[in-house]
């Protein structure tokens, strides 16, 4: 490493851990560093740290999704993308749930969305969406062409963010290193290779609510929603909307932010025990836990938590008026096999080898 670049980068590190905040070009110079290789490692974590510890601000964070984007994503166009959707959280959130939002993924495609999302592979937890999509027998590792098409011939298709395919040069080999939450969570997150202009994202943390929605504003979000919801008496929280406590929503729309929050008896659920949606603990547990979920075979508290999260795409999207309408929409797709019928539909879409991966769904059909 080039020791001038070093004591450089070493500057604007000394910067931020003396509270000052960085402009977004500044920000995009320091994360096109990190994300180059071009200081070192310790100086790459020190950066995040100081971010994370300062507060991260919008541009900031700006910035670091301007770096991945331009320096780090291999991109795809999709038509109409004023239609597209994502649902993808930050992950590093503190308490450890099954994988709502790619169940909650499959449902809202089910009911006529398109859906474009952009996951990682596990950090903090047991099993990542790309994990379990992966044992499910969709392909994660292929080009995202692949993925573009899948999109457009099944309404669902999943970007793998620690994949070379997705993000060729360094994303993967720095998430894959650190296991705290920290603005580049986030600015990858939003780096999805068809740039759709609507989502709900789920945040680690009620405080990145705020900055998050005004990322999303500046650069380029139309509809969205970003949420955090809080696990009652435990002093945890996760990225999703919660069926155990109070979910914080900033919503995003006509260019104004609306800030509201709802408990779940307020939506038409009973709030539930947080031990009821923890992580399962393998990743073929999690697989099974899919398939029971998107076949009706699994009731209370976990199906209660993915229809409320399919229900807020529906409210973004605008295919409801309200998020009980989505909900009463979530619980139908299920009870009439849409939904389980729209994940063999992603399998055989998304895949380089679809026999392959429909036999490896198969057999979790036939257990479930």
């Amino acid at each position: 490493m080039n020791y001038a670049r070093n004591k450089e980068f070493g500057n604007v590190i000394n910067k931020v851990i003396g509270g000052q905040h960085l402009t977004q070009k500044e920000s995009y110079a320091a994360f096109c560093e990190v994300l180059n290789n071009e200081v070192s490692d310790l100086q790459q974590g020190a950066f995040l740290a100081a971010l994370t510890t300062k507060g991260e601000t919008s541009d900031e964070i700006a910035g670091g999704w301007q770096a991945i984007y331009e320096v780090d994503t291999n991109k795809t166009s999709l038509p109409l993308p004023d239609t597209l959707i994502d649902n993808c959280g930050t992950g590093m959130d503190s308490f450890k749930t099954f994988n709502i939002s790619t169940a909650s993924s499959i449902i809202a495609a089910a009911g006529g969305l398109t859906i474009a999302r952009h996951g990682a592979r596990a950090i903090s937890s047991k099993c990542g969406t790309v994990d379990v999509a992966e044992e499910l027998g969709v392909d994660v590792e292929c080009p995202v062409d692949i993925v573009a098409d899948s999109i457009i011939s099944s309404g669902l298709g999943l970007f793998n963010g620690m994949s070379a395919q997705v993000h060729p040069n360094a994303l993967g080999r720095i998430l894959s290193q650190i296991n705290f939450g920290s603005p580049l969570n986030i600015a990858a997150s939003l780096a999805n290779p068809a740039f759709p202009r609507q989502a709900v994202r789920g945040v680690y943390s009620k405080t990145m609510i705020a900055p998050v929605i005004e990322v999303m504003k500046k650069i380029g979000y139309q509809n969205a929603l970003v949420i955090h919801g809080d696990i009652n008496q435990t002093g945890k929280g996760i990225d999703e909307a919660s069926v155990c406590g109070t979910t914080y929503c900033y919503h995003l729309t006509n260019g104004q932010i609306k800030i509201f929050e709802f408990e779940p008896n307020e939506v038409g659920l009973q709030c539930y025990h947080a031990d009821e949606i923890a992580a399962r603990p393998t990743i073929t547990n999690s697989a099974q836990h899919i398939v029971r979920l998107l076949s009706g075979e699994e009731k209370g508290a976990c199906e209660d938590i993915v229809v409320l999260n399919s229900a807020l795409l529906f409210y973004v999207a605008k295919k409801v008026d309200s998020i009980e309408e989505g909900i009463e929409l979530s619980r139908d797709l299920i009870e009439n096999r849409m939904a389980k019928e729209k994940l063999q539909q992603w399998v055989t879409s998304q895949n380089q080898i679809p026999a392959k991966g429909m036999n490896k769904l198969l057999g979790y059909l036939k257990a479930a």
